[in-house]
């Protein structure tokens, strides 16, 4: 069976070499292969290798491009993409019902993959990245949604792993061109016979 390579990135250097040096400093063996892996792993951020093995694959999947091509109306990529400011955060909540899915896909690709968050998290994560003031609205509708899961008790919020459409990943990866040629199909006919 071949190896596949795993790319490794930490987010800090300086916290990765004093993660590594208090790892290491207490223990008293040498660590073998896998724990090598793990510690380098937690170092990153993540629970374990597998945990960041599947964080990975899962970022990858979502990165590719759809096989077959959804048609894409730019004009509600557009609409939604006015609701939020430059930096991402969600300024007001729009009226229509796919604009709302759309900026709520916006908003679940911040959330981080595979992680579980208390709800004081997903409301701290939230009121950041909103600016009319119901970061609730936001998380019940991601919940109702299927976009965020959580239990009985709503003690733990976790991202639910999807394909965004079409529409929804134009609006994530910032492409709304202006210069787009929109297929005539894709735009809705008012007042024509």
């Amino acid at each position: 069976m071949s190896r596949q390579p795993q790319p490794y990135q930490a987010p800090d250097m300086s916290v990765l070499a004093r993660q590594l040096k208090r790892e290491l400093d207490g223990r008293t063996d040498k660590p073998g292969h896998v724990e090598l892996l793990n510690i380098l792993a937690r170092a990153a951020g993540f629970r374990n290798y597998q945990h960041m093995r599947a964080s990975q694959a899962a970022h990858e999947r979502l990165a590719a491009e759809p096989s077959v091509s959804e048609p894409v109306d730019y004009r509600r990529v557009e609409a939604a993409a006015r609701c939020f400011d430059g930096d991402g955060v969600l300024l007001r909540w729009p009226a229509r019902t796919v604009q709302q899915q759309l900026c709520l896909w916006k908003l679940w690709s911040v959330i981080p993959a595979e992680v579980d968050l208390a709800e004081r998290e997903v409301n701290g994560l939230l009121k950041r990245l909103n600016r009319f003031g119901d970061h609730v609205l936001l998380r019940r509708e991601m919940v109702n949604q299927r976009l965020l899961s959580r239990p009985k008790d709503c003690s733990i919020y976790r991202r639910i792993e999807r394909r965004p459409p079409a529409e929804a990943l134009a609006l994530i990866r910032g492409r709304v061109e202006a210069d787009e040629k929109i297929p005539s199909q894709t735009l809705p006919t008012r007042g024509r016979a």
